[in-house]
């Protein structure tokens, strides 16, 4: 159900999957990066190694953007306490080596001759209205 509240269009996400979730949220931390300077350049390309969420742009460098979505009630907090959920944990070493393995494929597939490196952007979602935060973390590795 979507309403409009100060002139946003608020969408209720209690009824996403969690597929929709991800999507909404790699949407997210696309239009983040572009408005942050880079240009996506592909997404969610998927290899044995493992899948890129997001490939950008920014100068001679290329970003492999590993995207974290979390739907929650209320947006982390930002002075102490605990938060409800962290999606860094899921940026656990395994998983930020194979993005790292996939972006080597990447790399030499396309013949990239600049720098590279791998970031995580975290997404949250508030649940009764689909506002975000998104917190990005360059260099991961």
């Amino acid at each position: 159900m979507s309403l409009i509240s100060k002139g946003r269009v608020c969408v209720d996400l209690s009824d996403y999957s969690r597929k929709q979730i991800g999507a909404l949220g790699e949407n997210i931390a696309a239009g983040y990066v572009e408005r942050h300077g880079m240009r996506v350049v592909d997404r969610n390309v998927a290899k044995k190694t493992g899948e890129l969420d997001l490939i950008a742009v920014e100068g001679e460098t290329l970003h492999f953007i590993e995207v974290k979505t979390i739907c929650t009630d209320a947006f982390p907090k930002t002075e102490g306490g605990e938060d409800e959920y962290d999606p860094s944990v899921n940026l656990h070493e395994s998983k930020i080596r194979k993005v790292a393995r996939t972006g080597e494929w990447y790399v030499l597939e396309k013949n990239w001759e600049g720098e590279w490196q791998v970031d995580g952007c975290l997404v949250w979602l508030r649940r009764r209205d689909g506002m975000a935060r998104v917190s990005y973390l360059p260099q991961i590795v």
